[in-house]
Formats: C-alpha cells, structure tokens, sequence
C-alpha cells in the first residue's frame, strides 16, 4: 500500500466511516456491515487554484420564463407516465427493485423502442454477457433493434466510449453496482465505488446531454444499495414493485425532478416481456366475486391515477395463544390502530380472532383513505355479511371512530362510475367551496360520520337483518 493511500471501514448500510474495523456499526446498529476500503487520491490531490483563476457566479432572479424541458418518449405509455412524460436530456434516472422483478427486461423494451424512433441508444451491462442480452432481446422480439450494446464494468473505458459518441439519446448502465474506478483500491458494489461511479456517469450525463438510466440493486430491506447516496444525485427514483410469482408489476416513481412524485405505471409479465396495462381498476377486478363476505371495493389515489382495488378479509378462530395479524399490501401498524378503533369505539369483539388482510393485485397502499374499506372488510367478515358488490369505499378513520375527508374524491367518483359501480361510501359532508359534493350521473352517495354508521348497517350487534335488506 503506497505512502498515502488511507485506510477505513464505511459501513455498506449508512455509509459511516470508522478508523478500525467493528462487528457492529456504531451509527445505524447493522451488523458485519463494515467494509475495509482504500481511498488513493489523485496525484497532487485537490490544490487550490490561483485567485486569477477563480471566477464569480452569474445570479438571476426568480421572474424570468423558462420553457419546459423537451421530452423524449420511450414508446412505453406506462413508462413515461411515471416518468412526466418522457425522458429529459441530461438526465440521470435510478431504476431499482428486487431481483428478477423485471427491470432488465423493462430497460431492454424502453431502449428498443427510444432506438426504433431513430435515437442513438447505449446499452451497457456489467452483469451479462452479450449472448445473454441478446437471447432475451429474441426472447421479448427485439433482436432487430438498432441498439448499440456492450459488456463491461470499467467506467473509464464506459467513459471514453461515451466522450466519443456526443449524438447519443440514452444510455442505459445495468447495474451501477458493477461498475468501478481504478482510482479506488475497493470492490465493485461497496459504498466509494458507487458513488464514485455514479457521480462520474452523472457528469458525462450533464455534459453530454443524453439521458441516463442507471438499474440499482435492493437491500434485503428493499431499499437500493449504496445508503441512498445515488437517490440524492439523481433527478428521478422509480422503484419497480411485484411479487415474482404475480404477473402484475408497479412501476413507480418516488422522487422526480421533472414530474410528480407517487406516480404509477402498471405493467404484466407476459412470455413476450412485459405488457402495459392501460386500464388497471378493470383489471385488478376482473376476478374479483360479488356477494363473498369479507371483500370490500377501495377507491384510490395513485399518483394522478384512481384505481380501484379489493380488499379481503378474513378472520379465523384462535385455538389459543396471541392471535394472529398478516397483512399483504397495507400497512400492518395501521391494520393494529383499525382493529383496536373497532374493539374500543364500536364493541366489535375481534381481539380473538386471527386476521387476514390482503390487497388483490399485488399493489401496496399506502393512503390512509383506505381504512373504510378496510374497516368494511373487517365488519363483513365478522358479520358475515357481504357488501353490495356495486359499492366503493374510501375514508381515513380517527381514533374517536370518526370518518375524515380525503383528498381528490372527485376524481375517485369518476372512476367507480366509469366502471359501473352504483354507490359510494365516504366521509359525511363532503364539500368543495361550501357546496356538497356533486356525484357523477348515476353514482348515489352514502355518507357516513362514525364507525358505528358503518356497523348498524351490517347489523353486526343485534343479528336482526332482514333477508332482503342490503349494508351499506
């Protein structure tokens, strides 16, 4: 090891730097996460420059017109959709999610498609060979796509590569964490050597004014590798969601410069890659059963986008011991919260039971606009009792047992018209600028103020519904 090379342990989970190496990180508590990297400084190292050659800063103000930025559309609806429409040059987009979630798959399609149109497209990948990317470009029908391909993880030889050729519209790195500097004496993957190379890809980005898309890793929290240091560099995080065994798959977007944040594309694993799916509150219920206790219909807000979503419940007698709370899709702190506002304000005796909740789809929520659905759920698997099949649900739950507002209700209404539902269950008093809210045509609306409207209609307590007598 030369004279100045230094010497120390940063912990691969939240990037803090210790002198000596320890079984157990001292600033975020993670385990065997500290790893020995040696950081070689260029020759001369960052001297300070001559005060002739230090210039100002030009300052603006904050009137002036600025055009938005121009867009390039990949040809992928979805994709651009989370995006804001479209890729911006000079960009730079981190892509992560859970291996074999498809996001290879995503950015081979989104590269076809940008180099069909006649841009000059970069495909660069560290973990593949060329015959790998190749079979599955035949496999998805994109073997006759003018993409320009490569292997390789060295960043200079990337980066020369790129200086090269200044007519390109995107390029695309799968992963940032196989790429590396010789700078550096640390493996490809650890926190220096990621950061570095996406610093390092970021400026060619800015400088050259293609768009880049960098593929991340997830950490078996799901977050992406690297202690978050790429999503502060880059312009737009997208996080592809799924379980692998479920064709449905989220794109969607949780930090974007150039568009709204929150924002979801929703995609199918087919044999021929992935397909959009334009209409995903039709598709999402398309299974779905009417008169089955337990199932409630939840208008959301995804993004910009209403989706319509079931929620089932389903409640099991504990035998003994401490019951049982699985949740697939939703929170699990709040399902806790729903179930004792249930037990305390409502009388509705669950604290025996096993419960079951699941979001069919695949899809997390994570609005608290949902808890009258859920509730709904809940209080029909108790009372075995099913909800009107034409009927959706969206209110947040107090801890008094009170429904509250939810934002955009207008748009969720509209959405369970388009789709034939007749009725809609939501908070009471509902209003915008002092008027009640105006249904679309054909849609009734059922107002409710407290948990206990929903339960009297259910009739859980008394067990005196009459046959032809229908819930809310």
């Amino acid at each position: 090891m030369a004279g100045r090379d230094r010497a120390r342990f940063v912990c691969q989970a939240c990037g803090a730097v210790a002198a000596k190496w320890a079984g157990r990180c001292e600033a975020c508590g993670a385990w065997n996460s500290l790893v020995e990297e040696v950081a070689t400084p260029r020759p001369g190292g960052l001297a300070r420059p001559a005060r002739g050659a230090v210039r100002g800063v030009d300052l603006v103000g904050l009137a002036g017109t600025t055009p938005p930025p121009p867009r390039r559309a990949t040809g992928i609806a979805e994709f651009d959709r989370v995006l804001g429409g479209g890729l911006v040059a000079g960009s730079a987009v981190l892509v992560g999610g859970d291996p074999g979630i498809g996001k290879s798959t995503l950015m081979l399609q989104a590269a076809a498609r940008l180099a069909a149109s006649g841009q000059k497209v970069i495909y660069i990948t560290g973990e593949e060979s060329v015959e790998q990317v190749r079979l599955r470009a035949r496999r998805l029908g994109l073997a006759e796509a003018p993409v320009e391909l490569a292997a390789a993880s060295h960043l200079p030889d990337i980066a020369a590569t790129l200086e090269a050729r200044p007519e390109t519209g995107l390029v695309v790195i799968d992963s940032i964490q196989t790429m590396w500097l010789d700078t550096f004496d640390a493996v490809p993957g650890t926190l220096t050597q990621v950061r570095a190379a996406g610093f390092e890809l970021v400026r060619l980005a800015k400088t050259l004014g293609f768009a880049l898309v960098l593929v991340g890793h997830v950490t078996k929290d799901g977050a992406i590798a690297g202690p978050r240091v790429l999503e502060h560099m880059v312009d737009a995080v997208l996080y592809f969601e799924g379980e692998r065994g479920h064709q449905f798959r989220i794109l969607r977007g949780v930090k974007n410069r150039f568009g709204a944040t929150d924002e979801i594309g929703v995609f199918e694993m087919t044999d021929h890659g992935l397909a959009e799916v334009a209409n995903p509150s039709a598709l999402f219920l398309a299974e779905r059963r009417g008169h089955i206790a337990g199932s409630a219909v939840f208008a959301g807000i995804e993004g910009t986008r209403p989706v319509l979503l079931e929620v089932q419940a389903l409640l099991a007698p504990n035998a003994g011991g401490t019951p049982r709370r699985a949740v697939l899709g939703w929170d699990a702190g709040r399902l806790a919260m729903l179930l004792a506002v249930l037990e305390s304000r409502c009388g509705l005796r669950l604290s025996g039971n096993d419960v079951h909740l699941n979001i069919a789809g695949g899809l997390r929520i994570n609005e608290p606009a949902a808890d009258l659905a859920v509730a709904a759920a809940l209080v029909s698997a108790a009372s075995e009792t099913p909800t009107r099949p034409d009927t959706v649900y969206f209110g947040e739950v107090g801890l008094s047992g009170e429904i509250r507002q939810v934002a955009q209700a207008e748009a969720r209404l509209r959405e369970a018209a388009k789709l034939g539902f007749a009725s809609a269950c939501l908070p009471l008093r509902l209003a915008r600028g002092g008027k009640r809210l105006a249904p679309p045509e054909g849609l009734q609306l059922a107002e409710i103020g407290h948990l206990g409207d929903l339960l009297a209609s259910f009739a859980v307590a008394a067990k005196t519904r009459k046959p032809d007598k229908t819930p809310v």
